[in-house]
């Protein structure tokens, strides 16, 4: 079996664009969960505009989706690091 060939632009792309994509979605949910309407229209909004290159980067080549996987892991961490250093978990 013969591995895609795979441009390391568009790779770190891929990764770069998931990351801040899972970020974002990250924040809509938060913005959904205290239901402010305009925040999380908005984070959705962006969320679907950044998703779009790692979609159409990973559908036109399948190995672009371990990218994916590593920037929505990065994305997703420190997405919930910043969310507990602006608002700390409130505990009873």
């Amino acid at each position: 079996m013969d591995l895609p060939a795979i441009d390391p632009l568009i790779g770190i792309g891929v990764a770069v664009s998931t990351a801040i994509t899972d970020a974002v979605y990250v924040f809509f949910n938060a913005a959904v969960s205290e239901r402010r309407r305009v925040a999380a229209a908005s984070w959705s909004s962006i969320w679907y505009l950044l998703s779009a290159f790692a979609v159409i980067s990973y559908t036109s080549n399948w190995a672009y989706v371990a990218f994916a996987a590593v920037g929505a892991w990065i994305g997703g961490f420190l997405s919930i690091t910043v969310l507990n250093r602006l608002v700390p978990l409130r505990k009873p």
